[in-house]
């Protein structure tokens, strides 16, 4: 079970540039604008992957009930960190309890999105970072994600950040059958 507080993370500091961000921690009206931004980044990412059907079907209005449960639900079970510049959302980290055997019972990144405006200013690490140190301090010692075969340079982003490649597995999804690889991280 994953055990994490709701905690006030509240951080701010200047990333690459004189921009100020803020990481804290999302709230149920973070929803409709974390839709927006896990679609944008999906698509921009999996368009030359994934089957045009599911590029045109995947959609905020998709998304929006998945972030509206995952902001409103009890704290033992999930939750997320957002990035934020001048107030507008530019990244997310959503983790939860793994509902598949493939994470062996370690606490799940479900998805970490960085919108194009925010790459390359170190704030997609420091995100990353803040989660792994929010989930250990919730107790968790082994954190995992999926990420699509195909997506090197999310493999590459999550080796620098001492994420370990540990199996793979096929992810029938709602909209796409995809290759996932299994990144862990030891807390």
């Amino acid at each position: 079970m994953l055990m994490t507080k709701k905690t006030d993370i509240t951080t701010q500091s200047a990333c690459a540039t004189d921009d100020a961000y803020a990481i804290r921690s999302g709230q149920v009206p973070d929803a409709w604008e974390l839709a927006q931004l896990h679609v944008a980044v999906w698509r921009e990412t999996y368009r030359a992957y994934a089957p045009q059907t599911a590029v045109n079907e995947l959609g905020p209005r998709r998304r929006l009930p998945y972030w509206t449960k995952a902001l409103a639900s009890d704290p033992s079970d999930t939750g997320a960190l957002v990035a934020t510049r001048n107030g507008a959302i530019v990244a997310v980290s959503g983790f939860g309890v793994s509902t598949h055997p493939a994470f062996a019972g370690a606490a799940e990144i479900k998805h970490f999105y960085v919108g194009k405006s925010a790459r390359g200013l170190g704030l997609g690490s420091r995100l990353f970072r803040t989660t792994l140190d929010h989930l250990r301090i919730g107790g968790q010692n082994r954190v995992a994600l999926a990420v699509v075969e195909q997506n090197t340079r999310a493999r590459k982003f999550y080796r620098t950040l001492g994420g370990e490649e540990i199996g793979a597995f096929t992810d029938a999804g709602p909209l796409w059958r995809s290759s996932n690889i299994v990144v862990q991280w030891v807390l």
